[in-house]
């Protein structure tokens, strides 16, 4: 029983995994787990909606359909008597935008791999590394954690196109998350900030330069028994005016998403399904995502 739930505890920990973006929605990033395992992640995911270029790009009534997909590899171990967890993801997407360029209709597509990601965790307080034994004797408090995700600019890039996959910079986000367990419900907020390298190959040797976006995102979940569980999600990110060449942009994102997620174990298993929509864009994809992943875990 102690094995079991820990490997159900460990499937939360890939929650955690994600990309160095300001939109995303995950729930249970903070979340202790034992030590000592490896787990596997594979997650798949359909958007499409509405898009709100940047003024600096004459685009107008914009629309996408993205397809992705990614594949992550963790670790949980203990790191000076805490409990900590490191991770690489490899992502790919198929995409396609449409809107009206100078008065006529245009549409691109792209496919290929996206930016190599990294993310590396530790919780501060309230979370000491633990075997499973000591984990299915573990009662959970307040944890308060940090966390610092890195995106490394390796994807599929062309700098004679507006539009890619990939970003061509660095992309570094720190965060502050605190959870707090009562009773079947837990209830979670991280803090964070985007901060971005400058792209030098910014269509035809241009230079793109990007201010850093706070971004914020609370979940509450509502634990059914061990390793099933719904979470509500919300957040709420600013900033990341543009600036071009030495142009400053005119606009910036101030933007939200609501959505929920729903976990079912399988033994060693887990299956997640999320859904996700934007509550308010002012810059950016106004999009309604569905997603389903697969974890693993193993020793």
């Amino acid at each position: 029983m102690a094995r079991l739930l820990a490997v159900l505890a460990v499937a939360v920990f890939l929650t955690g995994v994600r990309p160095a973006q300001a939109q995303d929605l995950v729930p249970g990033a903070y979340t202790p787990a034992p030590v000592g395992f490896n787990v596997l992640n594979i997650v798949s995911s359909f958007s499409k909606g509405d898009v709100t270029f940047d003024p600096a790009l004459p685009v107008e009534d914009g629309h996408g359909t993205i397809v992705a997909g990614a594949v992550s590899v963790g670790r949980l171990f203990n790191l000076a008597g805490r409990y900590a967890n490191a991770a690489v993801v490899l992502p790919l997407a198929h995409g396609r935008v449409s809107g009206v360029l100078a008065g006529q209709p245009q549409e691109v597509t792209r496919d290929g791999l996206g930016d190599l990601g990294f993310r590396f965790g530790v919780n501060l307080y309230g979370a000491r590394a633990m075997t499973p034994k000591e984990f299915a004797a573990y009662r959970a408090g307040t944890v308060v954690g940090f966390s610092l995700a890195v995106l490394v600019p390796t994807g599929q890039y062309d700098s004679t196109k507006f539009i890619n996959i990939s970003t061509h910079r660095w992309t570094f986000r720190p965060e502050i998350g605190v959870s707090r367990r009562q009773g079947r419900w837990t209830f979670e907020g991280d803090l964070g900030m985007v901060l971005y390298t400058d792209n030098t190959n910014y269509v035809n040797g241009g230079v793109k330069e990007q201010a850093p976006i706070v971004a914020f995102q609370g979940h509450v979940i509502y634990t059914m028994r061990p390793g099933y569980w719904v979470a509500f999600d919300g957040n709420f990110w600013h900033g990341g005016r543009t600036t071009v060449n030495g142009v400053a942009g005119t606009a910036e994102q101030h933007n939200s998403r609501l959505g929920a997620t729903f976990a079912i174990p399988v033994q060693r298993h887990q299956f997640r399904i999320a859904v996700s929509s934007g509550a308010y864009t002012r810059l950016g994809g106004d999009f309604t995502s569905v997603g389903v992943s697969y974890s693993y875990a193993w020793k």
